[in-house]
């Protein structure tokens, strides 16, 4: 009798573990989803002072299947220096609901996210170059006015400098792109690593 009951013990207690085992196993990952951005709003603010340039693009259904739409080119004065500001909204939602102001979320998750941009050669004495944004592995990034960093002292991207050319051009590129960077954005993390929240294109003038 007092060893079917120590098997009977045994029994259960191996069953317990089991269950418990295979609850644990079960329970979800946390996800690290992309978000969704259904406006972007760029403006360009003199560090002299006079009027901002804003600018802004929507895409209505996020992921749906109505284009991004730009109210503009952006039109710079040259040689001026500007803070270029970025706002970022989720327009599916209310605002003042969480999941709305995406801008906060990309701060707050800051060593997860990393705006890079490219433009046009010569449209900016400051930075120099066209940008690092990568084409492939072997490219070269430029550098970037970064105005904030994450935690570990990493640049995000929400704002930073320029200063705009001394010479007027007309039509010529600019792309602003976020990465998503969870666990894997670094000193040495690039464009090409991670996924895109957002990648798109303006047309800029200096005059």
């Amino acid at each position: 009798m007092k060893v079917y009951f120590n098997f009977l013990l045994l029994l259960l207690s191996t069953t317990s573990f089991i269950l418990l085992t295979s609850c644990k196993n079960d329970d979800p990952e946390p996800e690290n989803i992309p978000e969704l951005i259904t406006k972007v709003t760029l403006k360009f603010t003199p560090a002299g002072g006079g009027a901002e340039m804003i600018i802004t693009a929507t895409d209505p259904d996020g992921e749906g299947v109505q284009d991004i739409k730009v109210d503009g080119p952006i039109n710079l004065i040259k040689g001026t220096q500007y803070t270029l500001s970025l706002d970022l909204i989720n327009g599916l939602y209310k605002p003042g609901d969480a999941g709305y102001n995406i801008t906060t979320e990309v701060e707050e998750e800051g060593e997860e996210h990393q705006f890079f941009f490219r433009f046009s050669d010569g449209i900016f004495s400051s930075p120099t170059g066209t940008g690092n944004i990568k084409d492939n592995a072997s490219s070269t990034a430029e550098s970037i006015n970064y105005l904030d960093n994450d935690v570990s002292n990493i640049p995000i991207g929400i704002s930073t400098s320029w200063t705009s050319s001394n010479t007027a051009l007309m039509d010529k590129s600019f792309r602003v792109l976020l990465k998503h960077q969870p666990g894997i954005k670094s000193s040495t993390s690039t464009s090409l690593d991670g996924e895109s929240d957002l990648d798109i294109s303006f047309v800029v003038n200096v005059n």
